[in-house]
């Protein structure tokens, strides 16, 4: 056809419509005895539109140039063996008048599933390398259904006629293979990968010739079926897609490899998984299964077969969420909760067995300017790769998370203290080992990236899992200091604060709580709550740093609302369920904005347990009573005394002796009793002062000086 000449994006549609014209035609032409000039001419026509499929598939594939031909080059195949069939059927049955079943025509005809079932599957390999599970789960639940019905209205009645050998063999053969088609579209059309309208056609080409195969065999079977009736339309439509499915510009994308895999339930699926549960006994009432033993036996060994896959699917499903939840979607890594998750687990099982649990903090050098000088597409590619050497690096059953933007974490069970300093330097040296290229424009760049190591074990460094990983981070920190591309073990001394780079950083944060304040409060509202968490952390007999570190969270507990939009803070209704969600963020926020601060990670890790509740209700991680730090149990009790004792958007200010009641209303459940009971005996004696107004210096504050603003 000349259609094939045109524009690179127009052929595709003009041979569709150029097909179906002809098609018209075939129809138009009135049927008249075999021999005859009409009938000569219908046969030209069905044989030309037939053909055409396969000299436009292979045109397609020359012309878009698929990255991967081999699917194609099979579909093209199939549809040449398909057209060799049409032509051999219709001129022995017309011109010939040879009207024998089975004939040479079906040898042909069954001859080209193969090679469509295989062109398929290849396809499918390409987009979704892997097993994907999920997809050929739902497949084979949907593809059971089909066999159950194939066998009790089309497979079992040919297989119980009386017929000669080859006509049973053929007659069986059709729904079997057509069988073998529908579950490899099945799997094509569930499966992961681009969608573009090459796909649509193609997936039409398929479900037409399954439709039309099966009216076949039903015909077949009652002596309806009769040459060139309208079953003709389906296969001729179904091969023109074919053809128009390659010749679509976007069929080279059909081999495209699937970028995320979805394995969720659509509320498609859902409903086909669903009809499919229920088609078995749907079946046994339509049917009458008096008829047969038989039919009986496929239906129940159907429902247990659809009962196990769709119990398989569920498990499957449930598997892939929590993996998702605990899975880093850029890297493959573990997430962060799941390794705060699993530090106390280890360092538990470590007290009981007087074992040992070490806990290393990698951190990517100089990661802010790849962004600056390459974008961060290539700030991504480093980051996968990093955490691939570091994967390569660690052994099994040790836990490796990203633990941050560009920091990840290590867990090592049964790790003295002797070894930390073997392993953080593997770790060091196979990220270093050869550089990481980087897509910039055309060219790939090679980036020498090499990554610094903190590195603590329990108990040699500490006795919980919080005092574990601060150590780690103030020896990362250490390790930076000294140089990068360096490893540090325990709790290094820090390096002096900077009052050009790090003091300001400090203070930046604490004009940023100022900032807040002016917001919500007419008081030194971060400034009190810092004050009384001092008088609080001494009273509770919290050494001279740990309150120094209470403080500093006292002062800089409300950073993280600075994200929250100001017409969500100073909202005077409630809020609705999305703001609160939003407002609940602010502990997580703030411990970003803390870390960034050299040496804050234990104050940051405070300001986000501020909201944990001594039951284990509170967020954002649910943690429980000794579990919370003892200095974000009484920041706590401080906030919530600041809280009461000041008027909000949504409540007015409670006086002395309805905040203190609260507050004991609230022990043992939202907050610490032996803090409760320390924080009121404080306030009974004047320890505990009034909230002042805001404009105080920060003298009068008492925010420790060399933080100050």
């Amino acid at each position: 056809m000349t259609i094939f000449r045109t524009g690179h994006t127009g052929a595709w549609w003009m041979y569709l419509v150029a097909g179906h014209l002809l098609l018209g035609v075939y129809y138009l032409i009135p049927v008249s005895p075999a021999g005859t000039t009409g009938q000569t001419v219908r046969v030209v026509l069905y044989c030309t539109i037939s053909a055409s499929a396969a000299i436009a598939t292979f045109a397609g594939v020359k012309r878009n140039r698929p990255q991967w031909r081999r699917p194609w080059v099979f579909l093209a195949l199939s549809q040449v063996v398909y057209a060799i069939a049409d032509l051999t059927f219709y001129a022995s049955h017309y011109i010939f008048e040879y009207t024998v079943y089975p004939s040479y025509a079906d040898i042909f005809y069954l001859g080209h599933y193969p090679l469509m079932v295989a062109g398929v599957i290849l396809l499918i390999r390409r987009r979704t390398p892997g097993l994907d599970l999920p997809s050929l789960l739902d497949a084979a639940v949907l593809a059971v259904v089909a066999g159950m019905a194939s066998w009790l209205y089309v497979i079992g009645p040919q297989a119980r006629l009386t017929s000669p050998v080859l006509v049973k063999i053929a007659s069986l053969g059709y729904p079997m293979m057509d069988l073998a088609l529908f579950v490899v579209a099945l799997r094509l059309i569930f499966g992961a990968g681009p969608r573009p309208r090459a796909f649509v056609l193609l997936t039409a080409n398929l479900l037409g010739i399954l439709t039309a195969d099966t009216i076949y065999v039903l015909q077949r079977l009652d002596g309806s079926y009769h040459a060139g009736n309208f079953l003709d339309a389906i296969w001729l439509s179904a091969n023109l897609c074919m053809g128009a499915a390659a010749l679509h510009p976007t069929m080279a994308r059909l081999v495209d490899r699937a970028h995320v895999k979805d394995v969720g339930l659509s509320r498609g699926r859902i409903i086909a998984l669903c009809s499919a549960a229920l088609a078995a006994p749907v079946l046994m009432l339509v049917h009458d299964v008096g008829q047969s033993s038989q039919d009986v036996l496929v239906i129940a060994a159907g429902s247990a077969l659809l009962s196990l896959l769709i119990i398989a699917r569920l498990a499957g499903l449930v598997a892939d969420q929590r993996k998702l939840a605990i899975t880093d979607s850029l890297t493959g890594l573990h997430t962060r909760r799941f390794f705060e998750a699993q530090l106390p687990l280890e360092i538990s099982r470590a007290r009981r067995n007087d074992g040992s649990v070490a806990v290393f903090i990698i951190d990517v050098d100089r990661f802010k300017s790849i962004n600056d000088n390459y974008g961060h597409p290539a700030g991504d590619d480093v980051l996968m790769e990093v955490a691939a050497r570091l994967r390569a690096a660690s052994r099994s059953g040790e836990v490796l998370a990203r633990y941050g933007g560009e920091e990840f974490a290590l867990l090592v069970p049964e790790a003295g203290p002797g070894r930390l300093s073997v392993i953080a330097n593997r770790l060091r040296e196979r990220v270093a080992e050869k550089p990481i290229p980087v897509n910039a424009g055309n060219d790939d760049i090679p980036l020498s990236v090499t990554v610094s190591v903190g590195s603590a074990s329990f108990p040699t460094h500490g006795d919980g899992p919080d005092d574990i990983v601060v150590i780690a981070d103030r020896a990362l920190y250490a390790a930076k200091a000294a140089g990068r591309n360096r490893i540090a073990v325990g709790p290094e001394p820090l390096p002096a604060v900077d009052p050009d780079t790090d003091g300001a950083m400090a203070e930046f944060l604490c004009q940023v709580a100022d900032r807040v304040d002016g917001w919500l409060h007419r008081y030194d509202h971060s400034r009190s709550v810092s004050r009384w968490a001092g008088v609080a952390a001494g009273e509770f007999g919290l050494d001279a740093p740990t309150t120094r570190v209470a403080q500093l969270a006292g002062r800089l507990h409300d950073i993280g609302k600075v994200i929250i939009p100001e017409v969500v803070l100073t909202k005077p209704g409630a809020l609705s369920e999305e703001e609160w969600r939003l407002l609940r963020q602010h502990p997580d926020f703030g411990y970003r904005l803390a870390r960034m601060v050299p040496g804050f990670a234990g104050v940051a890790h405070v300001i986000r347990q501020q909201h944990e509740r001594y039951d284990g209700t509170g967020y954002p991680d649910g943690l429980r009573g000794a579990d919370i730090r003892a200095e974000a149990r009484i920041l706590s009790v401080c906030v919530a005394w600041a809280a009461m004792r000041s008027n909000r958007p949504h409540q007015t200010a409670l006086d002395e002796n309805r905040a203190r009641r609260e507050l004991w209303a609230g022990r043992g459940e939202q907050f610490d009793p032996d803090v409760v009971d320390m924080f009121l005996d404080l306030h009974t004696q004047g320890s505990i002062g009034m909230l002042r107004p805001s404009g105080l210096s920060v003298q009068e504050a008492g925010f420790p000086a060399e933080f100050r603003p």
